[in-house]
């Protein structure tokens, strides 16, 4: 009996071990298939989630719910909290910052700098862009403008334009009063060639405060005492240097002088401004596209 104890006991511990073991296992299984569920389940939420804050569904004017993507963002450290943009000048940063949908503080689940650098260079004011995203909250936003070069008139309405001739969105004229004026079909396209022919004449360019493109051929020039010249479509630069020339030793362009003609080579074509005239009728700037 002894014996069969001996040999009975340490049997009865192993399938005691087998038994509290499969308990074990099954437990462990068990917990592994809920903590898979429970993967799932968190899964499919953030992938809900993320789907509604790209959507825009929280964003509507008065939502109770637009703060919220920021601030569950905020909490897992994938908020915009730290934004740096360098190279604006004539630009405001909300104004860039809505161009990609991004506010200060909102969430950048989503974001891709790759595509938000593609947003930047299609605005017609921006020459290039580089947009960077240090994980988690910060971003760094580089821009290079364009230049502005130019007020363009078409139609009574009045657009800053680049060298290219390049209308710029929300570049307001009237904060560039240092620009040239210039209107008429293609004169935004022109304008470049016009200033370069006028950079040997610097006395002339200083008095000019508009210039119009007639028939798409050549220029009117109009000076800040009323003169008009009156620009040849070819030899702009001799036709230049010999109103200059008589300005100098005649002081054409300071005689009631009110327009001069130089369209025709080898002539220069002189109209006397009506005594009646006032100076500040003579001093206003019209620009006319007439032949």
């Amino acid at each position: 009996m002894d014996g069969q104890r001996r040999i009975n006991q340490p049997m009865t511990r192993v399938y005691g071990c087998g038994q509290r073991a499969g308990f074990l296992e099954l437990g462990q299984s068990r917990r592994v298939r809920m903590a898979v569920r429970a993967s799932a389940v968190l899964f499919l939420g953030m992938t809900i989630l993320h789907s509604i804050i790209l959507g825009g569904y929280l964003n509507y004017d008065g939502s109770p719910w637009a703060k919220v993507p920021g601030k569950l963002s905020s909490l897992i450290g994938w908020a915009a909290d730290d934004i740096r943009i360098t190279g604006l000048v004539h630009q405001e940063p909300e104004m860039l910052l809505t161009a990609l949908g991004i506010k200060p503080g909102g969430s950048l689940i989503g974001f891709d700098a790759e595509n938000a650098k593609s947003l930047l260079q299609n605005l017609d004011w921006v020459a290039t862009a580089a947009v960077q995203r240090s994980f988690p909250n910060q971003l760094e936003i580089s821009v290079e403008e364009r230049v502005p070069f130019a007020v363009w008139q078409r139609a009574g309405a009045y657009y800053v334009i680049d060298r290219s001739g390049s209308a710029m969105s929300n570049v307001t004229p009237g904060k560039l009063p240092a620009l040239p004026l210039v209107t008429g079909e293609g004169a935004q396209f022109e304008v470049a060639g016009l200033v370069n022919q006028l950079e040997v004449s610097p006395d002339l360019s200083s008095k000019i405060r508009g210039a119009a493109r007639v028939g798409q051929r050549r220029w009117n020039l109009y000076l800040d005492n009323g003169v008009t010249v009156l620009l040849p479509e070819k030899d702009v630069e001799a036709a230049l240097a010999r109103v200059v020339a008589l300005d100098a030793s005649q002081h054409l362009l300071s005689k009631g002088v009110k327009s001069v003609d130089l369209r025709f080579p080898g002539r220069v074509i002189v109209a006397i401004a009506r005594i009646e005239e006032t100076t500040a009728e003579k001093a206003k700037v019209k620009l006319s596209q007439s032949e």
